[in-house]
């Protein structure tokens, strides 16, 4: 294919016309066990640690407890005058206090099921997530599994189009130049 003048293949998310800023990330760790001090953090660390290899930044870190309303509170405070992304880890199993989904649909202004089906492909246990994505306001979030490695390959295979996501958020100009014109 023949690009106009001036045009260059980019890799995606990497336009030559702007700089790109490092994503701006909110982490909420969604669990029981971790407010009551009987189970560890690992899935929030792991995230920050894939987060940070890709160059975001993570500017706040936040446990909550498992249930509709607290997950609801929580990502309404998170969300409130961010723009960023905001990953939460737990809570999106069959477990009776699994809410999360229930909770993040609340405060969602437009579904993604985009993202949501493809963290749900990574592997076979993937089909029993019922995580969701969506926006809030100039916040795109996304729930992942309370597992280390589930949240990281679930974070991992959406990692490519977040950046370009967060940024139609609040730039809705079509950043894919009209190859008719």
């Amino acid at each position: 294919m023949t690009l106009p003048a001036g045009l260059s293949c980019q890799p995606f998310g990497q336009y030559p016309h702007r700089m790109e800023e490092p994503v701006k990330v909110k982490i909420l760790t969604v669990s029981d066990g971790v407010i009551h001090g009987s189970r560890e953090n690992i899935s929030g660390p792991a995230l920050e640690k894939r987060m940070m290899a890709a160059g975001w930044t993570v500017i706040e870190k936040t446990v909550t407890a498992d249930g509709t309303d607290s997950v609801a509170q929580a990502l309404r405070s998170l969300a409130k005058d961010f723009h960023g992304l905001i990953v939460t880890t737990g809570g999106t199993g069959f477990g009776p206090r699994d809410l999360t989904p229930e909770g993040t649909l609340t405060v969602l202004d437009r579904q993604a099921p985009g993202l949501a089906e493809a963290m749900r492909l990574v592997n076979p246990l993937g089909r029993l997530s019922r995580g969701t994505a969506g926006t809030c306001g100039t916040t795109l979030i996304l729930n992942t599994p309370g597992s280390a490695k589930g949240c990281v390959e679930c974070l991992e295979a959406v990692i490519d189009v977040v950046p370009h996501a967060v940024r139609l958020l609040v730039d809705n100009a079509d950043p894919h130049p009209d190859t008719n014109a």
